[in-house]
């Protein structure tokens, strides 16, 4: 009889939490570069991360058991594909929320659809803070990281550590725009200096030698390059192959992620400085978390792929919260939530901006030699908290942060 009671009482609840959910159920759309440039940093293992987070929720809260499916779409680094995606997904397949992304462009696109069918969207991929600036609304959220912290980070870093003087190339779109200015002005904040103007690259790109020549010839104590994936991995190739660190060119990445180390080497990277929001030998529970992706998926994660699940975590909880999955109860439970994760410390969803903040962390790649275990990339040599990590309150240009004030 008390089993029949338990199953009774479950079934209630399923049906209750079905109830709630439009069409029965919850979609998580992740659209993002399955094929092209960004698709090792994202792409397939982003939705095997997605997939993963879903599991592991739905085996934690019963009632959401077979009511939670991931929908995957390659947006091709197109904005207009990811518009014309992103209305498909939100209109036709009822997706609830569309995650990761990667390209910035395709992300502002992304963001205003979000807005203009009252969906959301949860950015954990791409860079441009504009997504939670000048151009954020009340339907989309940027997790994970942004080019504010990376250049205030790396930027900042290096400048104060005698890395004074900097020429600086960026691929032309949004995201490389974007990063460049953010870089520009934290090294010119911390004393620094630009030796000449910021060269703009086609994106993607595979041939850089014209920008090396041209950092030979001009001599800065540091090269700043803000391409990412395989543009990045061509540059920092090509980098090394016209002796650009042992002319004592220094090398700061704007962007770097664990795929693109292992595509080149790890000896390729060595010495060069960046700004992660996570990396799997960081502690205990990242290292637990990165084992169980690299035995579900073949490979460890990249830091968009374990920011995807936390995102797809943070997502379900909020759902779980509101006892919906209405996208303004589901806003509502998400602004000023504060939780600390195997990916996220100290974070908090900012509710002027819907800015995640957390913990941030400047690294050095170490030598190959100097590695425990393959994947072993990183020496930590900053953390930056996750109150002076992101774009101060004070100084946002996003319109619910100025409503706020």
């Amino acid at each position: 009889m008390k089993r029949l009671c338990i199953a009774a009482l479950l079934c209630c609840a399923q049906a209750a939490v079905a109830q709630q959910m439009s069409g029965g159920g919850i979609k998580i759309g992740i659209l993002t570069d399955m094929n092209s440039v960004y698709s090792a940093i994202s792409g397939p293992g982003s939705v095997k991360s997605a997939e993963m987070a879903v599991d592991d929720f739905t085996k934690a809260n019963k009632e959401f058991a077979g009511k939670v499916s991931i929908v995957a779409v390659d947006h091709q680094n197109k904005p207009d594909t990811a518009t014309s995606k992103a209305n498909e997904m939100f209109s036709s397949q009822q997706v609830d929320v569309i995650m990761d992304t990667v390209t910035s462009s395709c992300a502002l696109a992304i963001a205003a659809v979000a807005q203009e069918q009252n969906k959301l969207f949860i950015n954990t991929g791409a860079g441009t803070s504009e997504l939670t600036n000048e151009k954020c609304n009340h339907n989309t959220f940027h997790y994970a990281y942004d080019n504010y912290m990376l250049a205030n980070g790396t930027g900042t870093a290096i400048t104060k550590a005698g890395g004074k003087t900097w020429y600086m190339i960026y691929p032309n779109y949004a995201f490389g725009k974007n990063l460049e200015f953010q870089m520009r002005t934290a090294v010119e904040k911390a004393g620094g200096k630009i030796v000449a103007p910021s060269d703009a690259t086609p994106f993607p790109n595979t041939d850089f030698s014209s920008f090396l020549l041209k950092a030979q010839s001009l001599k800065p104590q540091v090269f700043g390059t803000m391409q990412a994936g395989a543009d990045l991995v061509n540059v920092v190739k090509q980098y090394n192959e016209f002796g650009l660190k042992k002319q004592g060119i220094g090398l700061a990445i704007g962007l770097l992620f664990e795929s693109d180390i292992r595509a080149l080497g790890q000896d390729a990277f060595e010495g060069a400085i960046a700004t992660v929001p996570w990396f799997w030998q960081l502690d205990s529970k990242a290292s637990d978390w990165a084992h169980k992706f690299e035995k579900a998926f073949g490979k460890k994660p990249s830091f968009d792929q374990a920011a995807v699940y936390s995102a797809v975590t943070t997502y379900l909880e909020a759902v779980k919260r509101a006892k919906t999955d209405d996208a303004e109860k589901v806003i509502a439970a998400l602004e000023g939530h504060k939780f600390s994760d195997f990916f996220a410390h100290n974070a908090e969803i900012r509710k002027q901006d819907h800015r995640v903040i957390l913990d941030v962390y400047q690294v050095k790649v170490k030598p190959k030699k100097e590695a425990k275990e393959d994947g072993d990339f990183y020496t930590k040599i900053n953390t930056t908290p996750a109150k002076d990590a992101f774009t101060p309150l004070s100084e946002s240009k996003c319109k619910m942060a100025q409503a706020s004030r």
